[in-house]
């Protein structure tokens, strides 16, 4: 199930885990990333705490944590090549897997026409 917040990450739910990114309008707003810190495997977050960061040649954003959970697994490849995610957010150019500490919570989160409605779409 896929899900939205609206600090413009999407959410690809799987059971008990959730796969992070964000979304096609945030990258796209954001311009060509040069730079990408994630958080460390293991790192318990926070809902609405800062996760990771982007920086472009534009500015520099935080991605904020969209669910309570654990960092099980990062996206190493877009630390190495930031341009991932300009090219395809939603596939290759996700940040990080959380083993969330509650799934039920992921209802409180947009759909995708939420989503849509938000950016104007």
């Amino acid at each position: 199930m896929l899900k939205f917040t609206e600090d413009h990450e999407w959410l690809e739910l799987d059971g008990d885990f959730a796969t992070i990114g964000i979304t096609e309008h945030a990258a796209a707003q954001l311009g060509d990333l040069v730079f990408v810190q994630l958080p460390d495997v293991g790192a318990q977050l926070t809902k609405g705490s800062a996760a990771a960061v982007v920086e472009s040649v534009k500015a520099a954003s935080d991605v904020f944590a969209p669910l309570d959970g654990q960092v099980v697994e990062i996206n190493q490849a877009i630390v190495d090549d930031p341009s991932i995610v300009n090219a395809d957010p939603r596939k290759d150019g996700w940040f990080f897997k959380l083993k969330l500490a509650d799934a039920n919570s992921a209802g409180a989160l947009l759909d995708e026409a939420d989503y849509k409605k938000l950016i104007g779409a």
